[in-house]
């Protein structure tokens, strides 16, 4: 499978600046794989394609401010840092990324903070853009945590073109997020409110979670036609032994389940075995899914509409097919369906 077969026309104007204004009533479009039918729906309307007893898979990470502002020394210039991971809480080490990358150097210090009250040096380089930090802070980790998530801001992604907005805070999250260490929202999650989750409860829809922290490696840029030299960037993730043993009683039981996202889909396939049972899992994963590809345990995915040649997009049509995909999209742009993490929805089913 080549790269250039994730080429498409994306008009700007179809790439999500804002959500929707109620989480379950951005657009769905349903598509059903055997026949290559599509449906255009509203999200709260999802539940009318499940049964009782079907599962639905959550990812409950949690996104942390990572995007901030500092000054490096002596000149004062603006530097942007991204935080991407902690390496070392007694060391306060971090792996971040900075631009403009050429005006930082090993041994350069940054000012943080209208008072200066953080500060970091830079001790590595670990890529073209990639920086690692110690940061300088005289607290403990919690306070030293607390300090510099609050000088971040909520890393929206480059093609939201608008500035960072307060409402960001709570619509770049989900309601269910719960740990902490991504630094893009699951999008798909995103578009299930309070009232859709009782309503799944009320009919009867189980639910479980998994933790996989979304990383700037999805959208990475591929510079390789052939996508089996791509490597993924690694991403860490936990299945729980309660999560693995909900979905292989759902497995056994042959019922639906629906991975809620491209990171639940590749996690559940991450640590897939013998016979479609999932393990419990504490560590990483650089799993990169494009068509050809035989999934084992879900029977059905909710995901947001991707950009040209990124790998969300590769996942999704080695799940719905390829060609029933790239047809989807172009109905999609037709129909003025929003794209990106703010953007619509698709169930495949």
């Amino acid at each position: 499978m080549k790269l250039s077969k994730f080429k498409f026309k994306l008009p700007d104007e179809l790439i999500a600046q804002y959500p929707a204004k109620h989480r379950d009533e951005s657009r769905l479009m349903v598509i059903h794989r055997k026949t290559g039918e599509i449906e255009h729906r509203i999200f709260k309307d999802v539940l009318e394609y499940f049964n009782e007893n079907d599962l639905f898979v959550f990812n409950d990470t949690k996104v942390f401010p990572a995007r901030l502002y500092g000054n490096k020394e002596k000149t004062g210039a603006q530097i942007e840092v991204f935080l991407l991971r902690e390496l070392n809480h007694e060391m306060r080490l971090w792996d971040v990324l900075v631009e403009p990358a050429r005006k930082i150097r090993i041994g350069n210090k940054l000012y943080f903070g209208e008072d200066d009250s953080v500060v970091a040096e830079v001790i590595d380089n670990t890529t073209s853009r990639g920086r690692t930090l110690r940061f300088l802070f005289d607290g403990t980790h919690e306070e030293f945590k607390k300090s510099l998530f609050n000088l971040g801001e909520t890393p929206l992604p480059r093609n939201i073109t608008r500035p960072v907005e307060p409402e960001d805070a709570d619509r770049f999250q989900t309601i269910f997020a719960k740990n902490e260490g991504a630094v893009s929202v699951p999008a798909a999650g995103t578009h299930f409110s309070r009232e859709l989750m009782k309503r799944m409860e009320i009919k009867g829809i189980e639910t479980t979670f998994l933790t996989s922290h979304m990383s700037l490696g999805n959208f990475r840029e591929i510079d390789v036609e052939d996508l089996t030299k791509h490597k993924m960037d690694s991403e860490q993730m936990t299945v729980s032994a309660e999560t693995a043993e909900t979905v292989n009683r759902a497995h056994d039981e042959a019922r639906n389940i629906c991975a809620v996202g491209v990171t639940v889909m590749r996690a559940l396939e991450t640590v897939v075995g013998t016979e479609g049972k999932i393990k419990p899992y504490d560590g990483w994963t650089n799993k990169f899914i494009f068509p050809p590809y035989d999934f084992t345990v879900a029977n059905s995915m909710i995901t947001n509409f991707h950009l040209p040649y990124s790998t969300l997009l590769m996942l999704t049509a080695a799940f719905g097919d390829y060609d029933t995909i790239m047809k989807a999209y172009e109905v999609a742009i037709k129909e003025g369906y929003k794209f990106g993490v703010y953007g619509d929805a698709m169930l495949i089913i």
